[in-house]
């Protein structure tokens, strides 16, 4: 009677791989994870998203260039061209911008030369009046700049705007209204949730009319404003662009909930609890608080809290736009193929037929296929250039 032969391996590298993957530490496993979902047609945005949710967030900023666009589905190869020289001629926000911006010094690493920085500023500047002046229904607010300042320092100019674009009308619509009054209402969204949580710690609060401000500047700018370690802004960024345009209020949640013992034992009135609570403790414990905001977001979605009286009649745009914009990151091409359509345009530009023309314009015509030649060969530099910032490196970060 014959023996059952033992059930081999479909392939022996296949088999090599898994026991490859399954040795890899956790970072090197999703680095490796990330690069196949960039690579694969469609780009499998969901592996990304729980790559930016879950602990380390995109881990560098070598990353975060490749996969910040694909989150908001932006098209590397056809990014906004640099601001023009007049951006800034007749803005009737320039002067505010420039202010903030001169005064956001603290936001740029330590020890950058001064004439970096100001070159950065002058970008900064441009890029804010660049936005505006593309999306006239769009108000500027102070704080914009700290996020704008966030992504310049990770991406470069042109990527910025082209982040900033998308985001300022999703995510951060509604606090680019001509009022307040969008904000305050998402601000309102903070006391149901903390009711629902800790009833003691809800009750208090109201007692001490401490009301909702002291989140605005941690909502308005994803928490930019009041950290001071950089590593922990771009985590929360990395954390921000994979989640709900709400996340961020259910951030100051668990900040708040983290922070309730002292709160409780504060004296109960409002300037005791602002003062408290205006004091962002800079050792907090960030991957705990993400996973206690996701769980939070689950238990208490936004539909939910809405039933209160104080979030009823009031339309927040970036909610109901949200679903659209979700659907718009499902079918992106990766980069490899983006870069390939690119050069076939480009080859089709240049190998266009051309009609018998009249002895007399045939200098002209000579002068113009010149041009351009000379400036699609420019631009095919520029995307060469484009493509080796951009080509994988991820297989170099595994060994």
């Amino acid at each position: 009677m014959n023996k059952a032969r033992k059930r081999l391996p479909a392939s022996g590298s296949q088999a090599s791989v898994r026991r490859h993957e399954e040795q890899l530490p956790w970072k090197k496993q999703k680095l490796l994870d990330i690069h196949q979902a960039l690579n694969s047609d469609p780009v499998d945005i969901e592996t990304l998203h729980r790559a930016a949710l879950s602990e380390g967030g995109l881990l560098t900023d070598d990353i975060r260039r490749k996969v910040w666009p694909k989150l908001l589905s932006i098209n590397v190869y056809n990014l906004p061209a640099k601001p023009s020289k007049d951006v800034r001629e007749d803005h009737k926000d320039y002067r505010q911008v420039v202010l903030d911006v001169k005064r956001s010094m603290r936001r740029f690493p330590k020890g950058m030369r001064v004439d970096e920085r100001e070159v950065l500023q002058e970008q900064l500047i441009d890029i804010i009046l660049d936005v505006l002046r593309r999306n006239p229904q769009l108000h500027y607010y102070q704080g914009y700049h700290d996020i704008v300042v966030t992504f310049l320092l990770v991406v470069g100019e042109r990527m910025t705007i082209a982040i900033m674009e998308k985001l300022s009308n999703h995510h951060l619509r509604d606090f680019m209204d001509p009022t307040m009054d969008s904000t305050k209402h998402i601000l309102n969204y903070l006391m149901p949730i903390l009711e629902r949580m800790d009833r003691e710690l809800h009750d208090f609060m109201i007692r001490s009319e401490v009301g909702t401000i002291f989140a605005l500047s941690w909502l308005i700018t994803w928490y930019g404003y009041v950290l001071s370690d950089f590593r922990h802004v771009l985590r929360l960024y990395d954390f921000f662009l994979a989640s709900h345009p709400l996340m961020a209020i259910y951030f100051a949640a668990v900040i708040v909930l983290y922070r309730q013992k002292e709160v409780k034992s504060s004296e109960c009135d409002m300037a005791s609890v602002h003062h408290l609570l205006s004091q962002m403790p800079q050792d907090l414990p960030y991957e705990e608080l993400i996973g206690g905001a996701q769980s939070l977001f689950i238990s208490c979605p936004p539909s939910l809290l809405t039933q209160s009286a104080a979030l009823q009649s009031h339309n927040i745009i970036a909610i109901s736009t949200f679903t659209d914009f979700q659907t718009s990151t499902l079918r992106q091409r990766p980069d490899s193929v983006l870069r390939q359509q690119l050069h076939k345009r480009h080859e089709n530009q240049l190998t266009f037929p051309m009609s018998p023309q009249p002895a007399s314009t045939n200098q002209l015509v000579k002068m113009a296929v010149w041009g351009l030649s000379a400036t699609l060969g420019a631009a095919a530099l520029a995307v060469a250039q484009t493509a080796m910032d951009w080509a994988p490196e991820f297989l170099s970060q595994l060994f």
